[in-house]
């Protein structure tokens, strides 16, 4: 399945193609290839679009939702779906006793590059002002903040602590 770099499935945010259409196409390639895995994968992601809704209020006033038509769906809202995924494999893999699995790598293929430790803390050094703080933790909304989604809040907190 993913072979470090050779793997034919994965996409990045700087692609001319979108999210959704690259998972697509993707799934044509699995089937063709008859990588079963992927194709699982790419199906289990499909799945979970009809969790992608908006939100409608009708004549009566009943507030209700609608399933998002596929050139409503974003790629945040992807990306919201299979780091869903890839956070419920992570659980497995712990009560296993693993650390990686062909299936969360697939999965990681398909999200933007996260925040290493060491980005994190000498973005702390240059931008975070210790000493208008109380404690180090209370930084930690100042840096989850500027990362957003790119950041383990397990190891920012982890880097706070350290350098606190």
């Amino acid at each position: 399945m993913a072979e470090n770099d050779k793997s034919p499935y994965g996409w990045n945010e700087g692609s001319d193609i979108t999210l959704y259409n690259k998972i697509k196409e993707d799934l044509k390639t699995a089937m063709k290839t008859k990588d079963n895995d992927a194709r699982d994968t790419f199906r289990l992601i499909m799945g979970e679009y009809p969790k992608l809704t908006v939100a409608l209020t009708l004549e009566s006033g009943k507030k209700t939702t609608r399933v998002k038509n596929p050139d409503e769906i974003t790629d945040e809202d992807l990306q919201n779906i299979i780091r869903g995924l890839a956070k419920s494999e992570k659980v497995v893999l712990d009560l296993k006793g693993e650390s990686t699995s062909a299936y969360i790598e697939l999965l990681e293929s398909y999200l933007p590059k996260m925040a290493d430790a060491a980005d994190i803390k000498s973005w702390i050094e240059a931008n975070v002002d210790f000493s208008s703080v109380k404690s180090p933790m209370q930084a930690m909304g100042q840096v989850m903040k500027h990362f957003g989604k790119l950041a383990d809040g397990n190891m920012v907190k982890e880097i706070l602590k350290e350098m606190g």
